[in-house]
């Protein structure tokens, strides 16, 4: 279109607002996006529509800068005048234009020379007088745009200089501009093969559906997740496919996760890294006044202010990439684990396929030595450990199905990723191999152990191998590394907790702690010898494996295969002068005998079972054979527990409940107690699941303790010298003050920290 078809274009448009100058400038704009639209690039006619932009702007000069996304600055190849040829700008705080791109916001500046003005809008920020000089061109005032779609990526910037009647630029000037750099934006887009969403891009090359794509936006605005972290773990998209698309959109250069690049570690002295995991910035170098920042949103324009703020560096240079990227930039991984999970199995699953026709041989498939699979072993243990995860499950499938990978996570198991048939049986093999098991021993159980190094601390894991009908499966769980903890962080009642302290500073009796596999039985014991260890006392410990480590403590891993069990540790241990003595667990009647005999010969014992209350494992210990009387005389006290899944607390959401809710507090409880506890005297407060990033969006973060307290009492002992039944034990115990562990459940919902759905699935109510 020429620039008389141009003028045609605008006289003749049908386009006819109501008010007439409004009703002008609408036709005149209409006709510059249709001219520009069908032209071929901007360049070829931006001599043709700047004389029509300077008038609607009534400006003197202009300048349009487009976008250089591998040159991280705005490039001038539009502008008034031939005294400069090109001009090349960062994206920074010093310049006018290169600020205006950076914060992706219009700058309206009455007089450049006004060197308050300019500080007013950024301490650093400076007008650059030498193009005057040079020229004899006198700016005066400027207005600067990003040109950009409504709210969409900043693609270049359009620089005004001096309206042509010596005024500055005014509110209904920048309301003109916006619309003329939209119009700019449009073909900049074009020329630059932008995108026009985020994952535009997937949808173009045919990765994924439109339809999929959008199913997968709602799912994770439900979920509080970024839609990549979903797109990832369904398959459809690999990381870097996921850049790519985010590269073509942002028109910023993606960053993927490099272990070579290391964040400055002095920075972190001044900047909290859970506040930059929370915003999800990382700065990964910062060089005299440029600093080059991973950002999952390079539009985000408060981010980039505080990124600005918190830098002190000019020159900011964007890098768009993964908020999982960027958790690994701040350590949420070890760099020798840096491979995405998801990556490593798609690596695996692109290997040579056998034909579908032919048996698939599990032990030949891949070797255990090739890096794919070592990088996957190491990357599940550490997700494992970054997850908190206490035990991998690495299950065959039947026939050519996938092998599941789950991991326990606060006490449910979570599936994590599927790997490939065809190299399960390497990753099997891999994990002997680290266990020091034997790899051709396929038929047979095995156990074993091993260590890595993990973000600078050891982690060890406890390995059993177990054949099944569809191969060989693996359990690892991982020991806790940490020291014991202090007895009031297990969230005991405050009642439980001194009854506790005053039962083990007895110099002799037994203390058990009872629940099932993993109801936190070993933290609560070491809790309480963590209590109890002082110089003047010398503590054993025959353990099972040796979990916790605490100094001054003598600590013994049993074997059993060699006849080293808990009953011979027991022996060993009395001929070595001890004052406490823990052991792992009593599980037999010889071990039980000769825990009560220690007990009744000056030693304090502690020691574990496996029963389902309090007052059952009194039963238990007599059904073993235990003397009656001597097991009363050395009994002080039984705690039995079970762990609760916490409510997330940064989602939680306090409501009050109905009165269905309150009559299931008071069955749970036991009516006429929850009425002598006052319990329902005032307004009751629960609390229920939201869900957020933080927590996976299930709603629940971390466990807690919940227990009963069994006292010997006299009373008591009466009871057990007799054989009584577990019923009369229970009867005596809760008269004698017992919460039970439904009981101290509702207490802990009731301040907060989880909900019936928690306690009703460890306890049943």
């Amino acid at each position: 279109m020429s620039k008389q078809n141009l003028d045609s274009a605008i006289k003749g448009s049908s386009f006819r607002p109501k008010e007439t100058d409004e009703s002008a400038l609408r036709i005149r704009l209409k006709a510059m996006a249709q001219f520009v639209q069908e032209a071929t690039s901007l360049e070829e006619i931006y001599p043709k529509i700047e004389s029509e932009i300077l008038q609607l702007m009534q400006s003197e000069r202009m300048t349009i800068y487009q976008r250089s996304k591998d040159e991280d600055e705005i490039v001038s190849r539009f502008k008034t005048g031939t005294d400069v040829r090109e001009i090349r700008v960062p994206l920074c705080v010093s310049s006018i234009a290169g600020y205006c791109a950076l914060i992706q916001q219009p700058i309206l500046i009455g007089d450049v020379y006004n060197e308050g003005a300019l500080r007013a809008i950024n301490p650093q920020l400076r007008f650059d007088r030498s193009f005057d000089q040079k020229s004899g061109f006198k700016t005066r005032s400027v207005m600067a745009l990003p040109i950009k779609e409504n709210d969409g990526v900043m693609l270049g910037v359009m620089q005004l200089i001096n309206r042509t009647d010596g005024g500055v630029f005014s509110d209904r000037d920048l309301q003109i501009g916006n619309w003329i750099a939209r119009i700019i934006a449009a073909k900049f887009r074009f020329d630059l093969k932008a995108t026009d969403a985020p994952y535009a891009y997937l949808v173009q090359n045919k990765k994924i559906t439109q339809e999929r794509l959008d199913q997968i936006m709602v799912a994770a605005a439900d979920r509080k997740l970024h839609p990549s972290r979903l797109l990832i773990e369904q398959g459809l998209a690999a990381p870097e496919e996921i850049g790519r698309s985010l590269e073509a959109f942002y028109q910023v250069r993606y960053q993927p996760y490099d272990p070579v690049v290391r964040p400055p570690e002095n920075l972190f002295a001044r900047l909290n890294k859970a506040y930059l995991k929370h915003e999800r910035w990382v700065p990964l170098e910062v060089t005299g006044n440029r600093a080059v920042v991973a950002i999952d949103d390079p539009t985000d324009r408060r981010r980039i202010l505080e990124i600005q703020r918190a830098l002190k560096c000019e020159h900011i240079v964007l890098r768009v990439s993964l908020p999982d990227d960027i958790l690994r930039f701040l350590g949420e991984a070890d760099a020798g684990f840096s491979a995405d999970i998801n990556t490593l199995v798609g690596q695996l699953s692109s290997e040579t396929e056998p034909d579908p026709a032919e048996t698939v041989d599990r032990d030949a498939a891949l070797d255990e030595n090739a890096a794919p699979i070592i990088q996957l072993v190491n990357r599940i243990i550490a997700d494992a450990v970054t997850m908190g995860a206490s035990d991998i499950h690495i299950e065959p499938g039947k026939d050519r199905m996938p092998t599941q990978v789950r991991m326990r996570i606060d006490g449910l198991c979570r599936e994590i990723l599927q790997i490939p048939a065809s190299h399960a049986a390497a990753v099997i093999s891999r994990i002997k191999i680290m266990s020091r098991l034997d790899i051709s021993e396929r038929r047979k159980p095995q156990d074993g152990k091993c260590k890595l190094r993990f973000s600078g601390r050891n982690i060890e894991l406890r390995v059993a191998t177990i054949p099944t009908v569809n191969g060989e499966g693996a359990v690892m769980r991982i020991l806790a590394a940490a020291g014991a903890l202090p007895m009031e962080k297990l969230n005991l009642s405050a009642e439980n907790l001194e009854n506790i302290k005053q039962l083990v500073s007895h110099p002799h009796g037994i203390f058990l702690v009872v629940g099932p596999t993993g109801s936190g039985k070993t933290t609560t014991l070491h809790a309480v010898l963590g209590h109890l260890n002082t110089p003047d006392r010398k503590i054993w410990t025959a353990e099972d494996p040796v979990e916790i480590t605490q100094p001054g403590l003598q600590q013994v891993q049993v074997h059993p295969k060699i006849g080293f069990d808990f009953a011979a540790a027991m022996r060993a241990f009395l001929r070595a002068d001890p004052d406490i003595i823990l052991i792992g667990e009593m599980r037999d009647r010889e071990t039980s005998h000769i825990g009560i005999e220690a007990s009744l010969t000056g030693h304090l014992v502690l020691s574990t079972l496996h029963t389902n209350s309090a007052p059952e494992t009194v039963t238990r210990l007599l059904d073993l054979g235990l003397d009656p009387l001597n097991f009363a005389d050395a009994l002080l006290g039984v705690l039995a527990q079970r762990l609760m899944r916490t409510l997330c607390p940064d989602c939680k959401e306090a409501y009050r409940p109905e009165a269905r809710e309150i009559e299931q507090l008071r069955h749970l409880y036991g009516e006429q107690a929850f009425d002598q506890a006052g319990l329902g005297t005032g307004e009751i407060t629960l609390h229920r699941v939201i869900g957020c990033e933080r927590c996976a969006n299930t709603g629940y973060r971390g466990r807690t303790g919940i227990h009963e307290l069994l006292v010997a009492t006299p009373a008591m002992r009466a009871l057990v010298s007799r054989k009584a039944t577990v019923t009369e034990i229970r009867e005596l115990a809760i008269a004698e003050g017992m919460k039970t562990l439904t009981q101290d459940g509702v207490l802990k919902l009731m301040k907060g920290q989880s909900d019936f759905a928690q306690l009703m699935r460890v306890t049943g109510g």
